[in-house]
Formats: structure tokens, C-alpha cells, sequence
């Protein structure tokens, strides 16, 4: 029991890891776990368009793509051209002595691998992710995000990822909660 408490407490820990590019995007952030859980919600929705996906997997997917993250940082595209984090001993060190250790190495590697149908569902909500907080942050008016967009949506693997990411582009994000003020001042008309 001591190794799985020591990996939540490890899971935790993303909690207080920022995502490193948004210092290039120069507005926004998140942590690691804000940004899987959105991944995880989005992997949930996905499930529900792709019926013959394993929903289970493909959220489990969601949730645990990050976890080495916890040992090795979050490097951004700039870093990854100069450093080289070593994920596998990261990961083998995290499910070492844990019961369901090789089940969890299992499912980072699927997830990396991405030649499933549920691993690259996963990947497209990890992308569908960022493409939600950048999309948000153009809502705002920061000037960035529009110029992001494009390489974001080219790395979507799926034509349900595709079709998300233009329902995601052309909606307000805000409109979700101004609808009830636009529908409540049309009433009163």
C-alpha cells in the first residue's frame, strides 16, 4: 500500500507543475492536472461520437498520458530540442513495486506508440485541449493564439478530432452561460 500512496501522491504533485509553452504564447496557463482533466472530459465526449472506441481506455489513456511529468517536468518543443528527458526509466522507477505497474506502463506506452484508434483519440484530446485554451484566450482578445491555432489542428489525427476542433473554432467560448442572458432579454422583449 506504501507504493500506491507514493503514486498519488506523485499524480498530486502535477497539481502545482505549470505547462511550460505558455510562456511563448505569452498569456495563459495551466497545470499539468488542469490540463488532463480537460483531456479526460474531452476523451469522455469523444467516446460518446466514436462508439466502437473502448471508452474506458481511451479515458484511462487521457488520464495517465501526463503522469511521467511528475519526474521529468513538462518540456515545451523549444526544450525538446535541446534536452532529452528520459520517460521510459521515469516510468519504469513510478510502476516499479506497484501491483497494476506493468498495466499503467502499458497504457503510457500505447498512448506514445499512438496505433490504436483509442490512442489517437487520446492524442487528438490532448490536442483538443490546448485548442480549447487557445481558442479562449482569442475570445479575450490576446493576440497570439490565431497564429497557434493551424500547428494545433495539424497534429489531430482523426476526422472526429478534426470535426471537434471546427466546432470548437467557430463557437463562442463564451456562449455556453451568455446564452441564458441572450435568451432571458429576448423574452422580455
Amino acid at each position: 500500500m506504501e507504493r500506491i500512496a507514493q503514486l498519488l501522491f506523485e499524480a498530486h504533485s502535477l497539481k502545482r507543475l505549470p505547462r511550460s509553452g505558455y510562456q511563448f504564447l505569452g498569456s495563459g496557463r495551466e497545470s499539468v492536472a488542469e490540463h488532463t482533466f480537460t483531456t479526460t472530459f474531452i476523451a469522455y465526449v469523444l467516446s460518446h461520437m466514436v462508439p466502437q472506441a473502448d471508452a474506458r481506455k481511451l479515458m484511462t489513456l487521457c488520464l495517465v498520458h501526463d503522469l511521467p511529468e511528475a519526474r521529468i517536468g513538462d518540456l515545451n518543443y523549444v526544450q525538446k530540442f535541446y534536452l532529452r528527458a528520459d520517460e521510459e526509466a521515469a516510468v519504469d522507477e513510478m510502476v516499479a513495486g506497484l501491483p497494476f505497474g506493468e498495466a499503467l506502463k502499458d497504457l503510457m506506452d500505447e498512448f506514445n506508440r499512438a496505433e490504436t484508434l483509442e490512442a489517437q483519440l487520446a492524442h487528438d484530446a490532448d490536442q483538443l485541449s490546448f485548442l480549447i485554451e487557445l481558442k479562449h484566450l482569442a475570445d479575450m482578445g490576446h493576440a497570439a493564439p490565431p497564429t497557434w491555432i493551424p500547428n494545433v489542428r495539424q497534429r489531430l489525427r482523426t476526422d472526429f478530432g478534426q470535426a471537434l476542433a471546427e466546432a470548437i473554432l467557430t463557437e463562442p467560448s463564451d456562449q455556453w452561460w451568455r446564452q441564458k442572458f441572450i435568451d432571458r432579454s429576448e423574452q422580455t422583449k
